[in-house]
């Protein structure tokens, strides 16, 4: 059976792309972006990818080919899809694939939030990135999105994803979502496994912050897993009506993390 369009996400996804490629709403990450330099890879840029200086040399990751995005996101202009470099699937293998101390910078906007364990993703970026490399990490706010009727996800919920190592979103996450995002959804009980499917097929909000929830997260997380770091800029949703959004510089290499 044909799945009918969401004329709500599709709307949603649009104004998203209108705003990225006018780089309105983004204005506030321009002072971050000037602070990187030398070789490194963005996450899920899909079809807006971080406007860089010419001093860096960026690779583009992501668990889709450009077709493939294209596919799945059809209201998105598919000529603006980055070219994948490396295929790399964040839930089971964070980012197992790339060398200790590689690159200079790693960027990933608006990706962190639909991953199934952010922790040990962030233990990996920094693992990745060279003494003095910067981790720049966005991730939306829900006081200004649609996700702005469900509870912060908690640390101790990310925690203990981390310590049982997981790999793959539940459906208990999609069931938040879809009861929050999209009542409509659940009131058919027939139906709801086929709305779970679709909202894992569009890896939809897993977790869920608002910007002082995810600073928090950022440093007790680094606490925890001993990586020696610290928050060059950010900038919140208070001031920028869309994100959470920080520059973290790796001050040296990691130690073992706590358990």
């Amino acid at each position: 059976m044909r799945k009918a369009p969401n004329f709500r996400v599709i709307f949603r996804n649009i104004l998203g792309a209108l705003a990225s490629r006018s780089g309105y709403r983004l204005r506030h990450r321009r002072g971050g972006y000037r602070k990187l330099d030398g070789r490194g890879i963005e996450i899920g840029a899909l079809h807006s990818p971080a406007k860089l200086s010419k001093h860096c040399s960026t690779e583009y990751c992501d668990v889709l080919s450009a077709s493939e995005a294209a596919q799945l996101f059809p209201e998105l202009h598919r000529a603006r899809f980055v070219d994948v470099k490396h295929i790399v699937d964040l839930d089971k293998n964070a980012l197992s694939s790339f060398a200790t101390n590689q690159f200079d910078f790693v960027i990933m906007n608006h990706v962190i939030e639909h991953i199934a364990n952010p922790i040990r993703v962030i233990h990996d970026a920094f693992r990745i990135l060279k003494v003095n490399g910067k981790f720049v990490i966005s991730a939306p706010d829900k006081g200004f999105n649609y996700d702005c009727n469900r509870d912060i996800t908690s640390f101790n919920h990310l925690w203990s994803e981390y310590l049982d190592e997981v790999t793959s979103v539940d459906d208990d996450h999609y069931l938040d979502f879809l009861r929050a995002v999209h009542p409509s959804t659940l009131v058919d009980p027939i139906g709801v496994n086929h709305h779970i499917q679709h909202a894992r097929e569009r890896r939809e909000h897993a977790h869920v912050w608002d910007s002082a929830a995810f600073h928090s997260m950022m440093e007790e997380g680094i606490k925890r897993l001993n990586i020696s770091a610290h928050c060059i800029l950010k900038s919140d949703g208070e001031s920028n009506h869309l994100e959470y959004f920080g520059v973290w510089e790796k001050v040296k290499d990691n130690a073992a993390p706590d358990q």
